[in-house]
């Protein structure tokens, strides 16, 4: 059954390409948009139809608004589906696509604008009895009222970016004259990559676990959730490598977690999927951190172990139609692992740009690839070029078919990150799942 005629894909590189074999699967026509440096991706060729948005530079192309939905209105397309980053959490976006009478496959504007705002969302979140990070929910207004606010918290802390996402505008504070320095700072970065300069304060959880839960909603009360994802394996903030089940929850405690995350669902009244991601201590005391408002990079993991596919699931849930399963009928199965395949440096994270001369990559496993041998990657956009999934029936025979599908994969003309990803999965630490956000960072300086 189809759930929409034609849908356009507002992104590019992998997450496009993931959408594309979805809607084909359903019978759904697609329209892919491009920049210049994109003309000759995989799936631009892919698409039923193509159209150029313009110049390289994203604000020139796949963040114009105007030209995305001129776009849409032209080749008759009734959903567009956002992806990831770009226009994927843009209220703006989602409110002129309802006012066009095109269907935004994601959240309604409301949902977006307020699980976009970090303060907004802690709020939320303290109402539904949801735990949150320490810290200050209100705006600060200057240096001042942020150290008197940080001593009250105590140091470390974090000074965030109320808009926020992937890592930006966060900075470490360790004491009262690195606030001074970087308060500005930070200010300055949040205002040119948000265009909000809004910063808050929250304790800073030494040495955290980074867990995510998958939920969705639909348009009638019903809620469920698809297990967690483990994240911690991070550099920057960014995540690099994702994993389900988490190797550090026990079943208690996962059951907590599952319950809290349906609980802040139901408060903001969810409508579709998403992720509501947290924060553990050592003594496995969990907080909120924050809501992605759509599908994740490292929802792959999620569709290994379960079985569901999230892109189906997004368009049903933006058709209005119910959650097609109830709780009950969502089934764990096997252990996951995916690890994001970077054109970059793996000891400087420098972007690697290059026409990629020889691409080998493994026969038997997931893989979802923005490129293939002969492309080009880019300088205009995020180095990540494909990402490696394994499913197995234990997390030690995952780990094993990672660590073989790693060593098949042969790249030249570009530089990859896949040195560090064979570094992480063979640390004896990651094979006991005994690691931390801050796990990266030791494992590279120690090998430096």
């Amino acid at each position: 059954m189809s759930y929409f005629n034609k849908v356009l894909i507002a992104n590019r590189g992998e997450i496009a390409r993931r959408v594309i074999q979805t809607c084909k699967r359903l019978g759904i026509q697609t329209v892919a948009v491009y920049s210049e440096a994109d003309a000759m991706a995989p799936f631009v060729e892919e698409a039923d139809e193509a159209v150029c948005l313009g110049a390289a530079q994203a604000k020139k192309s796949y963040l114009n608004i105007e030209k995305v939905i001129e776009t849409a209105k032209q080749t008759g397309a009734d959903g567009v589906h956002p992806g990831y980053g770009f226009l994927s959490e843009n209220e703006d976006f989602a409110r002129r696509l309802e006012q066009e009478g095109i269907t935004f496959i994601g959240p309604d504007a409301k949902i977006i604008e307020l699980m976009g705002s970090k303060i907004e969302s802690r709020r939320e979140m303290k109402k539904a009895g949801v735990p949150i990070v320490p810290g200050w929910d209100g705006s600060l207004e200057s240096v001042e009222e942020a150290l008197e606010i940080a001593d009250q918290i105590g140091y470390p802390i974090m000074l965030k970016a109320s808009a926020g996402g992937g890592g930006i505008g966060m900075t470490l504070v360790q004491n009262a004259e690195e606030l001074k320095k970087s308060y500005s700072t930070t200010k300055r970065r949040a205002e040119s990559a948000f265009s909000d300069g809004t910063l808050f304060l929250e304790k800073f959880i030494t040495n955290p676990r980074h867990i995510e839960v998958q939920v969705a909603g639909d348009h009638y009360g019903n809620l469920i959730h698809l297990f967690e994802r483990e994240c911690s394996v991070q550099r920057r903030n960014q995540k690099v490598i994702e994993e389900s089940p988490s190797p550090f929850l026990d079943e208690e405690t996962r059951q907590q977690l599952l319950e809290t995350a349906i609980r802040g669902l139901n408060h903001i009244g969810y409508t579709t999927v998403g992720t509501m991601e947290f924060i553990f201590d050592d003594q496995k005391n969990f907080y909120f951190l924050e809501m992605n408002t759509r599908l994740q990079v490292e929802h792959p993991v999620t569709e290994e172990i379960t079985g569901i596919d999230l892109v189906e699931l997004q368009l049903r849930l933006a058709a209005k139609q119910p959650l097609p399963l109830k709780q009950e009928g969502v089934k764990r199965t096997g252990h996951s692992i995916e690890c994001r395949l970077y054109a970059e440096d793996p000891k400087t994270f420098f972007p690697s740009p290059g026409i990629v001369k020889r691409l080998v990559l493994p026969e038997d496993v997931r893989l979802d690839f923005a490129i293939k041998e002969g492309d080009s990657v880019t300088p205009f956009y995020d180095p990540m070029i494909g990402k490696i999934i394994v499913h197995a029936q234990t997390r030690k025979e995952a780990i094993g078919k990672m660590n073989r599908a790693l060593d098949q994969i042969q790249v030249e003309g570009i530089t990859t990150n896949k040195t560090l990803l064979q570094m992480v999965v063979q640390n004896d630490d990651f094979l006991h799942g005994e690691y931390t956000t801050r796990f990266l960072d030791k494992l590279i300086m120690v090998n430096a």
